[in-house]
């Protein structure tokens, strides 16, 4: 007979954690990635903090996370076998992985009307290997590490709004973030049986080191001019909303593309 005791008592699939959890970030030895890392550290989760070659970059990123438990997980995206090995060397290092952020991404201008063929090839090949492609086998290697450890999961994808507007000089950018929002959504729709949400942020342009210098004279004043509150985002702005996306109060936001750009660009 079903008493109340048995039923407060029986094992069961466990909530997912608003904290604690074992985070893999792509891409995070600076920037975003690294504004990522923090946020996730602060929150009380493990970090596993990715980079491709810029190891010196990214053990900065590791001394600045807040609590203990944090792993470096280096490694070539651009390979499935290297995908691989990053997703093995985070999980092992957390033991286990509740939140994938992918982050990682390719963002070289190939105008075409000034780039030869060949360089024109290369870029899309390098942006789909790496924004698409290793977006795709993280989420699969993530996905199924959450399955088999029940009690749900979150993954992130950082797409951008250059998927919605169009990027006259990065092509393939704005194609392969919006293919990310894509397959955000599918991968929502299938793995919401299994209590993993999936969401997708499509930030404007924000502040990095990486684009310092664009934010410099006119061309600069040009981009603040883009929203009306006359001024671009932060990492730490971009990154407080994948935090919240990757929290167990947004399952219910799975399979929604966040957009953050101070109104620069308005859709429905």
């Amino acid at each position: 007979m079903t008493t109340v005791e048995s039923l407060t008592t029986s094992p069961g699939p466990q909530p997912f954690p608003p904290s604690g959890r074992r985070v893999l970030v792509s891409g995070a030895s600076r920037g975003l990635g690294r504004a990522l890392a923090q946020a996730f550290a602060a929150n009380g989760d493990q970090v596993a903090v990715h980079f491709g070659s810029r190891r010196e970059e990214a053990e900065k990123t590791l001394a600045s996370l807040a609590g203990a438990g944090h792993v470096l997980a280096g490694g070539d995206l651009s390979t499935p076998d290297g995908a691989q090995a990053v997703a093995e060397r985070a999980a092992g290092g957390l033991g286990g992985l509740d939140v994938l952020v992918n982050n990682a991404a390719v963002n070289l201008p190939h105008p075409l009307a000034t780039t030869s063929y060949e360089e024109w090839a290369a870029a899309w090949q390098s942006h789909v290997t790496v924004n698409l492609l290793a977006t795709a086998n993280l989420s699969h290697l993530a996905a199924r590490r959450m399955i088999e450890q029940g009690g749900g999961g979150r993954i992130v994808n950082v797409g951008s709004r250059g998927a919605f507007r169009g990027e006259p000089d990065h092509p393939a950018y704005g194609a392969t973030k919006a293919a990310v929002h894509a397959l955000g959504q599918s991968l929502a729709v299938h793995l919401a049986a299994y209590g993993i949400g999936v969401a997708s942020v499509a930030p404007g342009f924000f502040e990095t080191e990486r684009v310092a210098h664009r934010l410099s004279g006119a061309q600069g004043e040009a981009i603040r001019a883009q929203s009306p509150f006359g001024r671009v985002a932060s990492a730490d702005e971009i990154a407080t909303a994948v935090l919240w996306l990757a929290s167990p109060a947004a399952e219910w936001a799975s399979g929604t593309v966040l957009d953050l750009n101070g109104a620069s660009y308005l859709r429905t």
